[in-house]
């Protein structure tokens, strides 16, 4: 039998270190823009809103609430076939940003558009790297 591999772990660039840097820390992480006042995520050099540079990193409060959803039942590696089925979801945090992540914590036939959830940090196994996922508010 195969050994299975180890989830993959993120590799912190220049742009994006302090985001997992802040995930390290158990702090969720996104860039504003100083010029039009928009938050963006994920991490770039410059704001997607208005092209200006001048963006800064804040301390999001981790909640907001199920913009979309979809259960996996057939995990895309095999590294991922033991947390099956889990919840792969598109979140809206309250700061006005949508990011990507999997919901823990939950049965997944509970998982509904509009629940309130937050921030919390899964801990990469063989990796000191967190990984910012959400769970019921």
């Amino acid at each position: 039998m195969a050994e299975v591999q180890a989830k993959p772990v993120p590799v912190p660039d220049g742009i994006s270190r302090p985001y997992w840097e802040g995930a390290n820390l158990g702090v969720f992480r996104y860039q504003r823009c100083g010029a039009c006042g928009k938050a963006q995520f994920y991490a770039r050099s410059v704001c997607v809103h208005c092209q200006a540079t001048d963006l800064q990193w804040h301390k999001a409060a981790g909640t907001g609430r199920i913009a979309s959803f979809s259960v996996i039942h057939r995990a895309p590696i095999a590294s991922f076939a033991a947390d099956t089925p889990y919840v792969l979801a598109l979140v809206d945090l309250d700061e006005g940003l949508r990011f990507m992540c999997n919901v823990l914590r939950c049965d997944p036939a509970q998982v509904r558009i509009g629940m309130p959830v937050r921030v919390c940090f899964e801990l990469r196994p063989g990796s000191e790297q967190r990984i910012p996922q959400v769970e019921p508010a």
